[in-house]
């Protein structure tokens, strides 16, 4: 069979390489994205906070700055276009000290000059009459309204999906081992094979330094910033409408309360810089941190509506900024994207596509589609709706995941659709179904059936998500 060679590769299907892989596939080009792991969004973008940043945080100047504010910009286009969750609720920056007023004073003034509009400081009682919940040591905080919520993992979906419905391939559990050079071509030694391409775009995460190490003299490292998070059930989603912050520190906003576009409370993260780049486990101290500091922000913080707690990394470069740049002829990094990185995917895409098309001499194509439309859910529908969508597919009246009303016609399509769930976790970040109040404990029997039997597989092969996860090993009788 002849090999087939590429005009370029990008090596990570999180939220950074999807959004680059979909602004490229804008072009006429042959483009891969190549992911170690098995399905999108597996790494930092799967379990981060999900705010859409103001722009007003990060240092003048910087290339977080310039994708932040960019990125916020895009955001409602890009929701929009691809189908994706997403409400501009408003955030405050809280500050509990007269003291630190200067500090908030400062943060005012870069959002400004970095272009964030509408910023305002408030007293804590002009605080207190927008959020009631907030703590009565609040003496004054920054409102900037232009921040948002999003669904992480179907803006990352979204972008991928796209992508590959204007021609992008992308290849799972296909980690690259090696990265040479050879006359005017890269060949990447993969899990599946050689692969050649023109251009190679590292968008790697926690594993981006990794990668450029492979080919390139050491540059930077990536030090991998573990954030941990509890989940509050739906019941207590309401109790802020927007996103709650405090005066940031060196490591990172601090942690946040907000309401997610789902309807839960999201409160965290920590701030640990660790080794192990895989390392997400959850601590005892850590979760009890988030609800110490989240008790500063608001009262009755409602620790006994908690369902689950996460964490995820970070991939923090030791230059402090984004790295947005062509290291070598038509070798392209997006390395370091910690925070704002979601809020600057959809910038980061168009900047690093533009990049290698103008290096590789690119044309754009007229045929390129920006719609994407995702699983319909049928507990956003109305009740007519829901009747005429199981009128159509009778499957959409079975009934799978109680906690979220997430039917098997949903699952089924999670399944069926591009770049389509192969795992217990792909089809929960695509349908919600074992997000709710009991975390999967009723429906993931019934969920690995509809796996099982759509994927022509046997349930010893059903997995949770990664290969060794597999969940059954036989009959017992």
């Amino acid at each position: 069979m002849e090999k087939k060679r590429y005009d370029a590769v990008v090596i990570g299907a999180g939220v950074t390489g999807s959004a680059i892989a979909r602004e490229l596939s804008r072009y006429q080009a042959e483009i891969c994205v190549l992911e170690k792991g098995e399905d999108v969004c597996t790494g930092t973008s799967k379990a981060n906070s999900a705010i859409v940043h103001g722009g007003f945080d990060a240092k003048t100047g910087s290339l977080k700055a310039k994708m932040n504010v960019l990125g916020n910009r895009m955001m409602t286009q890009v929701a929009e276009e691809l189908d994706v969750p997403f409400r501009r609720n408003g955030a405050f920056v809280l500050c509990f000290d007269e003291n630190d007023m200067p500090a908030l004073n400062e943060l005012y003034e870069r959002g400004v000059t970095n272009g964030v509009e509408n910023l305002k400081i408030l007293t804590g009682d002009e605080a207190r009459e927008m959020e009631p919940a907030l703590s009565d040591t609040v003496v004054a905080a920054l409102f900037c309204p232009s921040s948002g919520i999003v669904c992480p993992f179907e803006l990352t979906l979204g972008f991928a999906e796209n992508a590959e419905k204007n021609g992008v391939e992308f290849k799972f559990e296909c980690g690259v081992q090696n990265i040479r050079r050879e006359n005017d071509l890269y060949i990447l030694e993969t899990e599946q094979g050689k692969i050649e391409t023109r251009a190679v775009i590292n968008a790697a995460g926690v594993h981006a330094d990794e990668i450029h190490d492979m080919l390139l003299p050491h540059a930077f490292t990536i030090t991998p910033r573990r954030g941990e998070y509890c989940l509050c059930d739906k019941n207590a989603g309401n109790l802020v409408d927007k996103t709650i912050f405090q005066l940031p520190t060196k490591l990172g906003k601090g942690i946040l309360v907000t309401p997610t576009v789902h309807g839960n409370l999201l409160l965290g993260p920590t701030a640990e810089n660790i080794e192990d780049r895989e390392d997400t486990a959850t601590t005892q101290s850590g979760l009890a941190f988030v609800l110490e500091k989240a008790g500063m922000s608001v009262k009755n913080v409602p620790s006994r509506q908690i369902i689950t707690s996460f964490s995820g990394l970070r991939a923090c470069a030791d230059r402090g900024d984004f790295i947005l740049e062509e290291s070598a002829p038509n070798f392209f990094e997006a390395a370091g994207i910690e925070s704002p990185g979601l809020t600057s995917a959809p910038a980061i895409g168009v900047y690093m596509a533009e990049m290698a098309a103008k290096a590789l001499g690119l044309t754009k194509k007229e045929s390129f589609n920006p719609v994407r439309h995702g699983v319909v859910h049928l507990n956003s529908l109305s009740v007519e709706e829901r009747a005429e969508k199981i009128r159509e597919n009778p499957l959409y009246g079975s009934i799978v995941c109680r906690c979220e009303t997430i039917s098997e016609g949903e699952i089924v399509d999670a399944i069926r659709r591009p770049l389509g769930a192969k795992t217990l976790d792909g089809v929960k970040r695509r349908t919600r179904a074992g997000m709710g109040r009991c975390q999967a404990g009723f429906c993931s029997p019934r969920v690995m059936d509809i796996l099982a039997r759509e994927l022509n597989l046997p349930l010893t092969a059903i997995r949770k998500n990664e290969k060794g996860s597999e969940i059954v090993f036989g009959k017992t009788k």
